[in-house]
């Protein structure tokens, strides 16, 4: 192999060393000589050339493979004639030197461009497009040698790097690449001439300007030392002696300004310790003086760069947070502190009522004109201070704290003071032993279950004086309230008008430094304070004043708020502990809770001016919870008296017959008053799930289901009267009619005393009255009373009673509708009336089916004696029969149509009775009337007796309560048993 190639004067010098290249074929010594002859000249002619004739320069263009030499041989003789040559027979040739004639055409495009552009430019535009090609050259280089040899890591010593560079094996392939290389290095050099002469001229013009530089700084320089002593001339001459007058001025000026800092420094020690007894003395108005003073001093830089004064600012901070603590201190013992001596009296007063057993009315009044001006002397000189010092509304958050707080410890020591005393009272003679509730493991002790253990009227005691704390408490935050908005507002014409007005504005220029100061996330001292001020926002004096006056109107209201809300909240928890008892109260007692909670809640609002949400939810869930319970045990009362009736006429108790007329009365409307007469005596029934129904139900209904003697509330005895007047008529009643009627006026009280809930009871009267039509029914017409009250049957005398009872409450329904909706927001009374005229019409649907059945009562006794006719018709045709009575049907049917006619006219009413017995008659009439028609009749006994017993049926039928109404209508009376009588009567005998 040939040693490595040196580089020398640019080419490339191939000397032939190895002993063996003297057998090597006549064609490597035909490449040696061409290449020695290759080194005295350029080769740039011939590797340019893609027609080159001889084909070794083709490896100069691949600088990865190798392109053998080819042999030559001596052209064919052999040409086949007339063969025609095409472009694909040169295919071959053309990929051969397609690589070398495009490399070509490159070269010789690039240098057609250069030689035009330098022909066209000018020599300026020549200067310039030397500048813009600069570095074309070097990218053209990059583009004409490979890649491989620009690496920054090459080295020809790596063997992967010299494999790639020279991957050739033979000694004429190494050849071939010495030669490559050498075109490759003139490359090189020819491209970094062309971008040296680029730039030739720019750096020989950059060298003269660098001169020209030189010389004009060693120019200035000159120049300038010239000055210099100018000036020196000057100074010596004119200016050191007024410069000495100006100096001694300034001395002079130094001692004046001097003097008046130890002036200053002597007032401001004096302040100092004014301030220190100021403070020690509770003198408040003086230490703020003392302080604005120094705060002008240190906020004027009068004291900037006294080191005697470095702690200044501390103390002014630490003086003014000393009158702010005890302007705080003194305005929370004022508006909160002094009304303990207040709840002393009236926690006294509670006690000595509570021993005395009797509820005595507070009529005193908690604010006179004269309290309520010295008040306000007392609250001036603080709030003036509080308004200074900007701490007014910081002061009022912690104001609102401690009010509610104090509130909560008020009501908290009433319920201590007064629990023991109200536990130790003995029960009422009315007061159920059931009511009071202590946990048998030793938990009645807690505050929860002793609440639990009062009776309804000791709860009410205990909530009263609750009340009546609480308003005081309300009542002096009012007042506190209404003093600061007097004072920020309403001052005119009063003698410290003018001091509010500066503390406003001052306290509203020190909070806005303040906020501006907690805005930038830094202490800062006065003097920067003040700096930060003049460059903040451009805020008038006005506005800011009135910013700071909303603030503290708002957390004065919010204060009320605060100590209102606490109040509500304490009084609803109060009503929470005993949420379980309420329901089960009877209904005065449950109203009287009601009441007192509603007045505190409107006082309170009244004073306070916050709704009292929380509260009145808790008396609207308490109120319905009272309602469903009341309700229940109502549906269980009714239930249980309606399995009990045996459907037997009562005796109305005048007591009962008050109560409609009460409610129902023509000549007016309801009216509340009389209402809350009727709940003042209503004692409650609360009837528990585990009661027996034999037990005795508001003393209508013994053991056996039959009246008592009930006492009306006058004190007579019962009343004698059989019938419950209603509009001018009368009605029969049972034991189960009595009792919804109670219940339902218990119902409308309820409806008058508890507004809100009215649409909650409308409900339950309605489901009340649905139950009560739809057992009633089940019980007589289902005959369920045959099962549950041990009847034997179910008579006409019961249906008539039934009819009565559903005629009664579908009479009164309109009444209940009209007391009822009084309350009931217009939005839902539309919904209302659907529902209760619903539950009218099924009334009206029961009794019309009671009726019914009556006339289905006497349909089938009339079939039952038509199945016996026959044989009583064969009797008629006999020779020997000549009695001409009525027969055994027409008696019987006869009998028992009077019987009900008796048992009807005295319970029903007489349209009804008519009504029932048009239908009786229709049906006679057609039944009979068809059955003599289909009998045989052939003897003239037989023809009297069938029309004796016509005549006897048609006058029974004409004694009825229906011939009345069908000869007022025109109707004839049993017209088909009128006809068969003529009929028969007009048949000659056979």
């Amino acid at each position: 192999m040939d040693p490595k190639p040196s580089l020398r004067s640019g080419r490339f010098n191939a000397n032939r060393q190895n002993s063996s290249s003297s057998s090597s074929s006549s064609s490597s010594s035909l490449l040696s000589k061409t290449l020695s002859d290759a080194s005295t000249q350029s080769l740039s002619s011939i590797l340019n050339n893609p027609h080159g004739s001889d084909s070794s320069w083709s490896g100069w263009w691949s600088s990865s493979t190798a392109v053998q030499i080819p042999e030559f041989a001596p052209p064919s003789v052999n040409k086949t004639s007339g063969v025609e040559v095409s472009r694909s027979d040169f295919a071959s040739y053309v990929s051969s030197i397609s690589d070398q004639y495009s490399r070509f055409e490159d070269i010789r495009n690039h240098s057609n461009n250069e030689n035009k552009e330098s022909k066209e430019r000018s020599k300026e535009e020549d200067v310039i497009d030397r500048h813009e090609r600069a570095g074309e050259a070097l990218v053209a280089c990059l583009r004409e040698v490979p890649a491989l040899y620009f690496k920054e890591d090459f080295a020809l010593e790596d063997g992967a790097t010299f494999r790639a560079a020279s991957p050739f094996s033979t000694v004429a392939e190494n050849t071939v690449l010495q030669e490559k290389l050498s075109q490759y290095l003139d490359v090189v050099e020819l491209h970094l001439v062309k971008e040296i002469s680029l730039r030739s001229n720019s750096f020989f013009e950059a060298q003269g300007q660098l001169e020209d530089l030189n010389l004009k700084i060693v120019e200035g320089c000159s120049r300038i030392r010239e000055l210099k002593e100018t000036i020196r001339l000057l100074d010596v001459d004119l200016v050191d002696s007024a410069r000495q007058i100006q100096d001694l001025n300034l001395t002079r000026s130094d001692l004046l300004a001097l003097q008046e800092k130890l002036r200053l420094i002597l007032y401001v020690n004096q302040s100092l310790a004014a301030l220190k007894l100021l403070v020690t003395s509770a003198d408040c108005a003086g230490a703020l003086d003392v302080t604005d003073d120094l705060k002008h001093f240190l906020t004027g830089n009068q004291l900037t760069g006294l080191h005697c004064f470095r702690h200044l600012e501390d103390h002014v901070a630490a003086a003014i947070n000393s009158v702010n603590s005890i302007l705080s201190a003194e305005f929370l013992r004022v508006s909160v502190s002094d009304a303990g001596d207040k709840d002393m009296v009236i926690l006294s007063k509670a006690k000595a009522g509570i021993a005395s057993q009797r509820n005595e009315e507070d009529n005193e009044e908690y604010w006179d004109q004269e309290d309520t001006v010295s008040f306000h002397d007392q609250l001036l000189p603080l709030i003036v201070g509080l308004l200074r010092t900007a701490k007014l509304p910081t002061v009022l958050r912690i104001y609102r704290d401690t009010v509610i707080s104090d509130m909560k410890t008020a009501i908290k020591s009433v319920v201590a003071e007064l629990l023991p005393v109200l536990l130790g009272r003995p029960l009422d003679s009315d007061f159920k032993s059931g009511d009071r509730i202590v946990d048998a493991d030793g938990g009645g002790s807690s505050l929860a279950n002793k609440l639990r253990s009062l009776s309804s009227e000791s709860f009410v005691q205990l909530l009263g004086t609750i009340f009546k704390i609480v308003q005081a408490h309300l009542l002096r935050a009012a007042e506190v309230k209404k003093a600061i908005e007097w004072m920020m507002s309403n001052l005119d014409g009063h003698y410290a008008a003018d001091s509010v007005a500066a503390a406003i504005a001052h306290g509203a220029l020190t909070a806005e430094i303040s906020s501006a100061a907690d805005g930038q996330s830094g202490s800062f001292s006065l003097p920067t304070q003040k700096n930060l001020i003049k460059v903040s926002p451009a805020t008038s004096s006005s506005n800011l004043s009135k910013n700071f006056r909303t603030d503290v109107l708002r957390e004065n209201t919010e204060a009320v708020f605060a100590a209102c809300d606490a109040a509500h909240g304490r009084w609803a928890k109060l009503l929470g502990v005993r949420a379980i008892l309420h329901p089960r109260l009877r209904l005065q007692d449950f109203l009287n809770i009601y009441n007192v909670s509603q007045e505190f809640v409107s006082a309170t609002e009244k004073i306070g001016g916050r709704l009292g949400y929380s509260i009145r939810g808790t008396l609207q869930s308490q109120a319905k919870a009272f309602v469903d319970f009341q309700h229940e045990s109502r549906m269980t009362k009714l239930k249980a008296v309606l399995d009990q009736e045996t459907w037997v006429e009562v005796d109305v108790p005048d007591e009962f017959q008050a109560v409609v007329d009460s409610l129902f009365r023509l000549e007016s409307d309801y009216d509340d008053d009389h209402s809350k007469s009727i709940v003042n005596s209503y004692n409650g029934v609360v009837v528990s799930s585990a009661e027996q129904p034999s037990q005795s139900v508001d003393g209508i209904v013994d053991t056996s289901g039959q009246v008592d003697n009930i006492k009306t509330k006058n004190g007579h005895g019962k009343s004698s009267a059989h019938l419950i007047s209603f509009r001018g008529v009368g009605y029969h009643m049972v034991n189960c009619g009595l009792i919804l009627l109670k219940m339902v006026s218990e119902y409308i009280d309820m409806n008058t005393v508890l507004p809100t809930l009215s649409s909650e009871v409308i409900h339950r009267v309605l489901e009340m009255l649905k139950f009560f039509n739809t057992r009633t029914c089940q019980l007589v017409l289902g005959a369920g009373a045959m099962q549950v009250s041990g009847l034997k049957s179910i008579t006409s005398k019961h249906l008539a009673l039934a009819s009565q009872v559903v005629s009664f409450v579908h009479a009164i329904i309109p009444e209940i509708r009209k007391i009822l909706l009084v309350k009931v927001p217009d939005a839902r009374k539309g919904l209302m009336l659907s529902e209760i005229e619903r539950v009218s019409q099924d009334y009206k649907v029961h009794r019309d089916e009671i009726h019914t059945k009556l006339v289905q009562i006497m349909r089938e006794r009339l079939l039952v004696h038509l199945r016996g006719l026959p044989q009583i018709i064969e009797t008629w045709n006999r020779v020997d029969e000549t009695d001409v009575q009525p027969s055994q049907f027409a008696r019987s049917l006869t009998k028992e149509v009077g019987y009900l006619q008796r048992v009807l006219s005295r319970t029903l009413h007489e349209v009804d009775v008519q009504e029932i017995f048009k239908e009786v008659t229709i049906i006679f009439d057609i039944q009979i009337s068809d059955a003599f028609a289909h009998v045989d009749i052939s003897t003239p006994q037989a023809k009297a007796r069938l029309t004796c017993d016509i005549q006897h049926i048609l006058g029974c039928i004409k004694s009825l309560p229906s011939a009345k109404l069908n000869n007022e209508s025109g109707t004839p009376i049993a017209g088909q048993l009128e006809s068969l009588v003529q009929r028969i009567s007009a048949e000659p005998d056979q």
